[in-house]
């Protein structure tokens, strides 16, 4: 992704998050969509937020893409920045120390495989971002999260758990969908 389409995307977020929080930010969207035909096109986003540190503060997206990639992206930022249910809201006052980041995601593809060893065979750690589903259970890790997690037993025994599966929960040979970013 040019750097062009980055600043755009970034800025998007940001705005929609200064929006969310009542900080003031100028950004006229309709020059911005005149200028960016593609932010119009179907898109899927996550838009993560970080505190100095590193620490995260917020993330929330979408896996399948349902609507136009800014009307995504302004979902996801003001919902990281206010709805995410491991945060509370955000406030005026963090606005500035927050990192933005968004995420464009391909469209996920399931991955067929019939034991764990095949499984680990096909993943590729640090480029995959999987979706991991098993009857009403159901939670995705981003590529990035490799960075936190970088062993295939620690990514998946932590994704296991924010399905709300126990730790060995790929003894089940639950349904993996991998897809891929753009940060």
């Amino acid at each position: 992704m040019d750097s062009i389409k980055k600043t755009t995307l970034l800025t998007l977020a940001r705005a929609s998050i200064a929006d969310a929080v009542g900080v003031e930010y100028s950004l006229d969207t309709k020059t911005l969509l005149e200028e960016n035909p593609w932010l119009e096109e179907q898109g899927a986003s996550f838009v993560t937020l970080t505190t100095s540190g590193d620490r995260l503060r917020g993330c929330i997206g979408s896996i399948i893409a349902h609507q136009k990639l800014y009307e995504d992206i302004i979902h996801n930022a003001k919902s990281a920045a206010m709805d995410d249910p491991r945060f509370p809201s955000l406030t005026q006052k963090e606005f500035d120390g927050i990192t933005v980041e968004v995420s464009i995601l391909s469209e996920p593809e399931p991955l067929e495989y019939d034991s764990i060893e095949e499984l680990k065979s096909k993943i590729r750690v640090g480029i995959d971002g999987v979706v991991l589903k098993h009857g009403v259970y159901q939670a995705t890790f981003l590529p990035q999260v490799w960075d936190q997690l970088p062993t295939f037993e620690l990514f998946f025994s932590h994704l296991c758990q924010k399905a709300g599966m126990e730790v060995d929960c790929l003894d089940r040979i639950p349904e993996i969908l991998t897809y891929q970013v753009e940060e």
